[in-house]
């Protein structure tokens, strides 16, 4: 730009505000501040810019929402001070993790104000209903980002314009407040979006999409009619265009060891699914010709000898929630046997988890030091040789090997590892909305609701056919089925970030995250002994004496009042007296 941007903000951004920060000028380069936009060309530009923003919130090169469910029960992060104090109450009012989400997010609504503002002044200049559809997306995105800010932070600052410098101090508005006012904003823009914007690799949104994070929002709010009415209407606007994509044919190899195959989604999750699959309402565009739009998360999610660094994996607990093929607990199931556990399971165990015992980009997996050596399918997959290789077991051997002793498959595409090195970077998309959630919004609204029939059976049993499950017996009370719809949220939407706000808004995370969490880095063998039931949050308790002697323990703490919500950074306390600290810190 001519003159760098000065955001007129006083929330996160007063720093960069000072120092004339000019926020990542990309893609808005070219007009002056003063004037941008004069017209359609930059107003769209500047539209682009905003989509372009939420990409930027990451935690170790990896996008955010597939860091958080790393910091749950179902997920476990490489020990340190971002991750750890996220599951044993420590979090510090200066924590990376726990303060950057406020930061990208404010910078996210600068850019959506920097044009929105200025939208009345360009009547005339663009077409009416142009001109409708970019303040549609615009407010949509500040609606995401307000939906996300809250349910992290509480009540935060709601602005819907730029606030000059001298009128920054703001205080918050209660999170109750500001989720009624995003369900207003949507009400207001849903029918001036396209019901698809598939011409655009569904990186824009849509009236699909807002009737979505409508129904989401209320469902988190307990407004479970308003919920189960908005999901049903994305639903029916979903015809024809969106729905549930078979996994391919590599779910045979579920259960199965690494000389079978290796199961694959990229056809949802890797670059084919983002590129084909109905399945995805709303993702995050990244492209690694554009410059800083990429990120290094399979760096970080893929195992040793797969030329990654192992951060992040399901836990022992995630592991042991997985029902068996029969649909029932595996401390109720007959077909369930602890000698050989991973036979006979959801097949989504293996197909969104690595476990030991299976192959992982082209590698047998195993964590047990009895593998000093194991196979290498790269000359098979490369068409060199007919037998794979055989290599050193790094994923053991290596100080810095998965922690949890599993990895996590979803969102791994093999495809950037015939090419990619050990510090490569991707430009897989990130899925923000998908057509199993919105199932699973409107099942819970209903059951939640007490209105229940056969619509909620069928959006669940849709999504349990995919995976080759039973579909529900018939006539589940409504504990039944609260269960089932857990149950589903915690395996389908396993590592796509919503586990976190789950166990919050469910009132369980006080009993989930306060005792002992359960890793097997050295995949050590154990009986059926060391768990008692799968209790009615689908949830593992165990034996905790027998368990503790197997498995690796992680002690875990909640807070209540404190821990429901992250803390806001210090910096912005002390620049904004009116903000208040939240509980606890």
């Amino acid at each position: 730009m001519k003159n760098r941007i000065k955001i007129y903000f006083g929330i996160a951004l007063l720093a960069a505000t000072v120092s004339g920060c000019n926020l990542d000028k990309e893609p808005l380069n070219g007009p002056a501040t003063g004037t941008f936009p004069s017209n359609e060309t930059e107003a769209e530009n500047g539209l682009l810019g905003a989509y372009k923003a939420l990409t930027l919130l990451d935690a170790s090169s990896t996008p955010f929402l597939h860091v958080l469910d790393n910091i749950t029960d179902i997920g476990y992060a490489r020990p340190g001070n971002n991750y750890t104090p996220g599951i044993t109450s420590s979090y510090t009012t200066d924590n990376a993790l726990a303060t950057k989400p406020w930061t990208a997010h404010y910078k996210t609504l600068a850019r959506v104000h920097l044009v929105l503002d200025k939208l009345p002044g360009l009547q005339g200049k663009i077409p009416p209903e142009k001109l409708k559809q970019l303040d549609a997306e615009l407010r949509f995105i500040r609606a995401y980002v307000y939906s996300q800010l809250i349910e992290l932070y509480g009540g935060v600052p709601l602005l819907t314009k730029n606030v000059p410098l001298g009128e920054a101090n703001i205080a918050k508005t209660d999170a109750a407040e500001i989720r009624q006012w995003i369900i207003e904003e949507l009400t207001a823009i849903a029918d001036a979006l396209p019901v698809n914007q598939s011409a655009y690799g569904k990186v824009r949104a849509s009236g699909v999409a807002a009737y979505m994070l409508k129904a989401r929002v209320a469902l988190y709010a307990g407004k479970f009619d308003l919920a189960a009415a908005s999901a049903d209407q994305a639903i029916k606007l979903s015809n024809g265009l969106h729905e549930l994509t078979p996994f391919n044919e590599s779910i045979n190899y579920a259960g199965k060891n690494h000389v079978a195959g290796e199961p694959d989604v990229s056809n949802i999750f890797g670059h084919e699914g983002f590129k084909s699959s109905k399945e995805w309402i709303w993702v995050m565009e990244y492209n690694i010709n554009v410059p800083g739009n990429v990120h290094n998360q399979q760096y970080y999610a893929a195992s040793r000898l797969g030329r990654g660094v192992a951060y992040w994996g399901p836990t022992q607990d995630f592991i042991d929630s997985f029902q068996a093929s029969d649909g029932l607990s595996i401390t109720e199931s007959t077909e369930y046997d602890a000698s050989n556990p991973f036979a006979n399971r959801d097949p989504r165990l293996d197909m969104y988890c690595v476990r030991p015992g299976s192959r992982f980009l082209g590698y047998q997996f195993e964590m047990n030091s009895s593998f000093k050596n194991v196979s290498n399918y790269w000359p098979v997959l490369n068409g060199t040789s007919d037998k794979p290789a055989v290599v050193a077991n790094a994923d053991q051997s290596n100080a810095a090997r998965s922690y949890s002793g599993y990895l996590w498959r979803k969102h791994v595409d093999i495809k950037d590892f015939a090419t990619t090195s050990v510090n490569g970077q991707s430009d897989l998309n990130i899925g923000l909305f998908r057509y199993a959630e919105l199932l699973l919004i409107y099942a819970e609204a209903k059951i939640e609701a007490n209105k229940i029939d056969n619509s909620v059976y069928d959006a669940i049993n849709q999504i349990r056919l995919r995976a080759h499950m039973p579909v529900l017996k018939a006539g589940l009370s409504q504990a039944e089925l609260r269960k089932a719809l857990r149950y589903e949220r915690k395996v389908e939407l396993a590592s796509d970030g919503f586990r976190w706000y789950d166990l919050r808004r469910w009132g369980i995370a006080n009993q989930i995250l306060n005792g002992n969490l359960y890793l097997n880095r050295d995949a050590n063998k154990w009986t059926s002994a060391v768990l008692t039931k799968i209790d009615d949050n689908a949830s593992p308790v165990y034996n905790t004496a027998l368990a503790n002697k197997v498995f690796g323990v992680q002690n875990v703490i909640f807070k209540i009042n404190k821990d429901e919500l992250w803390p806001i950074p210090e910096s912005e306390i002390v620049m904004v007296p009116n903000l208040k600290q939240n509980p606890g810190y």
